[in-house]
């Protein structure tokens, strides 16, 4: 069974849409610093994930309120449930077509239709018999996870490991519909500019 660790919203703050900040250095007192853990920021009926898209699939998304536009339902897609892990995948906003970071607050109950059919990236001998069987499931399911080693605000690699559920076909198709961009004003560094939406 998965260790999902996740950080809930006050009853007041689930009556807003905007994400709910606070330091790392007081977070990182009450996280978990080993193992694979799910961090999140949610409520009772929703829990929010993020990707990184170029400039013309984020403003989409952002005036649309769904993905679109140049958005591919036909290839791969990798949904991070961990904010530093994505600014740290992304290179903090700098990277090639992942200019924008998109929080998109998607329903838990179809959050946890995903890892129910999700299959890991690499065999595990404590959920597959053989190569054979786990090769077989990783062929049929449209999902499939890994864990990684997530990281601190420097871009340190911690002991701590955050998942990534990739996407594709159905599963993609039913994300893009059913993932909504979450309003807010956010701003980014990235070297010397400062980067700000709302």
């Amino acid at each position: 069974m998965l260790n999902r660790t996740l950080r809930p919203k006050s009853a007041t703050e689930s009556t807003y849409t905007m994400l709910i900040t606070e330091p790392y250095s007081i977070q990182a007192q009450i996280w978990p610093t080993q193992g694979r853990h799910i961090l999140a920021q949610y409520d009772d009926a929703t829990v929010i994930v993020y990707q990184a898209y170029n400039s013309a699939i984020g403003q989409f998304a952002v005036a649309q309120q769904r993905l679109g536009g140049e958005f591919d339902h036909g290839r791969m897609s990798w949904i991070k449930m961990s904010f530093l892990w994505m600014m740290h995948r992304s290179g903090w906003g700098t990277k090639h077509n992942q200019q924008v970071i998109l929080a998109l607050r998607l329903r838990r109950e179809f959050l946890e239709l995903l890892l129910a059919q999700a299959v890991p990236t690499l065999w595990e001998r404590n959920q597959f018999t053989s190569q054979e069987a786990w090769a077989n499931a990783a062929r049929q399911s449209p999902v499939r996870v890994q864990w990684d080693p997530d990281y601190d605000p420097k871009g340190h690699p911690l002991q701590r490991r955050a998942i990534q559920i990739e996407l594709k076909t159905a599963a993609l198709e039913a994300f893009g519909q059913r993932g909504r961009m979450t309003r807010g004003r956010y701003t980014v560094r990235t070297g010397n500019k400062r980067i700000s939406s709302g």
